[in-house]
C-alpha cells in the first residue's frame, strides 16, 4: 500500500493512496489546481486512479474533485445524499458500502454534522489485516477539535449532529486506528486545530477536549466557537455544486 498527504497553504488536506502491486488508487478531497500532481503521482506509482472523492460538498475551497476525474475517466464520488442537489452526475456512495483497489478497502461511513453529506473513510490493506488501518475523518474530525456546526443547516441542530455521528461511529473504533483529517491549523472548517497532520483515535479521546463533553455541554461549546466564514463561501459552494457563475 501506498498513502501521500497533500496540505495546501490554508491547512487543507489532501490523500492519496491505494495498491501499488494491482495498480489502482482513491484521490480525496483534491483541491482545485492540485489536478495536475495527482495525475503526476499516479504515473510516477503506475498507478490507475480508480476513485476521486470528496468527503463533502467543501464551503471553503474550490474543489479539484470533478476536475480531475474528468480529465482522467474515473467517476467523482459523494454521499447519495447530494444527488439531485449538484448539478452534474456523481457516483453516489452509500454508508457502509466498500470501494475495492486491489488489497486496499475503503469503507463508507456517513457521518452528517460538519455538512449534511459529510462522510469519513476508513482503509484496509488486506495484505496486512481486515480491519481498518486508519481513517480519512474528512470535517467530522480534526487533530485537536471537530468540525464548524454552522454550514449546511441549523447550528443546534448540526452540532447534535456531528456529537452524534462523532460518538456512534467514530469513536467505537479501536483506539489504535490512525486518523487523518480534512484540515489542520490555518483552516477555518473548525476551532482549535492542531498543526499536526495526525493523530491516532486514542490521543484525540484523551486530549481533545470536545471527545471528553457530555452531549448538551458539547453543543453549547460547539455554539459558542464557531469560527468566522470562510471568504467568499457563497460562490465557493455555488461553484462545488456546479451551478454557473
Amino acid at each position: 500500500m501506498f498513502f501521500k498527504q497533500r496540505m495546501s497553504a490554508d491547512g487543507t488536506l489532501s490523500y492519496f493512496y491505494g495498491c501499488g502491486g494491482k495498480g489502482l488508487a482513491v484521490a480525496v478531497d483534491v483541491v482545485a489546481g492540485d489536478e495536475d500532481w495527482f495525475i503526476a503521482e499516479a504515473d510516477k506509482a503506475q498507478v490507475r486512479i480508480a476513485y476521486v472523492l470528496d468527503t463533502h460538498i467543501h464551503a471553503d475551497h474550490l474543489s479539484g474533485g470533478r476536475a480531475l476525474a474528468g480529465r482522467i475517466g474515473a467517476p467523482y464520488c459523494l454521499h447519495e445524499s447530494d444527488e439531485g442537489v449538484v448539478q452534474f452526475p456523481i457516483r453516489a456512495l452509500k454508508d457502509g458500502e466498500v470501494l475495492e483497489t486491489g488489497n486496499v478497502l475503503t469503507r463508507v461511513v456517513h457521518t452528517p454534522g460538519h455538512t449534511p453529506d459529510s462522510v469519513c473513510l476508513l482503509v484496509a490493506d488486506l495484505r496486512r489485516s481486515p480491519d481498518p488501518w486508519f481513517a480519512l475523518t474528512g470535517d467530522t474530525l480534526f487533530v485537536g477539535g471537530v468540525g464548524r456546526p454552522d454550514l449546511g443547516g441549523a447550528p443546534a441542530e448540526m452540532a447534535a449532529r456531528i456529537y452524534d455521528s462523532v460518538h456512534a461511529k467514530i469513536l467505537t473504533l479501536p483506539d489504535d486506528l490512525e486518523i487523518f483529517p480534512g484540515h489542520a491549523a490555518g483552516s477555518v472548517c473548525g476551532a482549535g486545530l492542531s498543526g499536526k497532520p495526525s493523530s491516532t483515535l486514542g490521543f484525540e479521546k484523551r486530549f481533545d477536549f470536545y471527545l471528553t463533553l457530555p452531549r448538551a455541554e458539547f453543543i453549547a461549546k460547539l455554539l459558542a466557537e464557531i469560527p468566522e466564514r470562510p471568504a467568499g463561501m457563497d460562490k465557493i459552494v455555488s461553484a462545488n455544486l456546479g451551478h454557473a457563475a
